[in-house]
């Protein structure tokens, strides 16, 4: 059996010092530096750098794991510990200078979430919590909100960037929100939003299209701070569904209840 709190130790180590490589090259990047992996799916040397280092010390960590990565920099499977790993979550918002993007790492043991971690680069917010641990914020626990209405909560979402095909369906949705809620916020990292669920910031979160880099460490924080996750139908598989809800318990059945009126 594995020592999760000497893991997580480690992961913080490699995820801070990745972290300040981050914030150091967003000083001097330059915009000429950015590729594009499809349609509004923009990537940077910064974000192959850090999942290199990111992957490299994660294999000192738990050298039989294998990955799920963002840039595909290894292709490794592990039979029983996986990683899943983002190593710049908010790309766009990086890109553009906007001080919003995180570091987002999981590790699942036979496909089963047992440690998360989500650092906020720009506000040094390290969110972590792992098997049989409470969720915490930079030492302190947290916990989702105890709002009990929706008209008193404040919700976030993403927009769709490339496959529109359900635009209409989410502007609905987004439209009944709105106007139930004190508003919905997009900032640009799925990880952030659903560390901000989990400590509380945010009542709730919704966005489909996700990949499970985006959404398994945050994911993980939100069950371990007392909330619920689930995709648009109802059900627990949010990791590959290409969907999430994420609230309190209330507010994710309230945001569900409008989600499937649309969807």
């Amino acid at each position: 059996m594995i020592d999760l709190e000497n893991i997580f130790l480690a992961v913080k180590e490699i995820t801070l010092e990745t972290g300040a490589f981050i914030r150091n090259e967003r000083k001097k990047f330059n915009v000429d530096k950015i590729e594009y992996k499809g349609l509004n799916n923009l990537v940077s040397y910064v974000d192959k750098k850090s999942e290199e280092m990111l992957v490299e010390a994660l294999q000192t960590i738990l050298p039989e794991a294998g990955f799920v990565t963002e840039e595909e920099t290894i292709n490794k499977h592990g039979e029983v510990y996986n990683w899943i790993v983002d190593p710049l979550d908010g790309t766009t918002n990086f890109i553009h200078g906007i001080p919003n993007y995180s570091i987002s790492i999981a590790l699942h043991e036979n496909d089963q979430p047992v440690l998360g971690v989500v650092y906020e680069v720009n506000l040094d917010e390290l969110f972590y919590s792992w098997k049989g641990e409470k969720a915490y914020l930079n030492g302190k626990v947290i916990t989702v909100s105890a709002n009990k209405t929706l008209g008193d909560s404040l919700l976030a979402t993403g927009f769709p960037y490339y496959d529109f095909e359900k635009a209409e369906q989410y502007l609905q949705t987004f439209k009944e929100l709105m106007q139930l809620t004190h508003g919905l916020r997009r900032i640009g990292s799925a990880a952030v939003d659903l560390a901000y669920v989990a400590c509380g910031r945010f009542d709730g979160y919704f966005e489909y299209n996700l990949n499970a880099y985006d959404v398994a460490a945050g994911a993980y924080l939100v069950k371990q701070a007392g909330g619920t996750i689930t995709n648009f139908s109802g059900g627990n598989e949010y990791i590959n569904s290409r969907e999430i809800i994420a609230g309190n318990g209330y507010t994710g059945n309230e945001i569900l209840k409008i989600a499937q009126n649309h969807f």
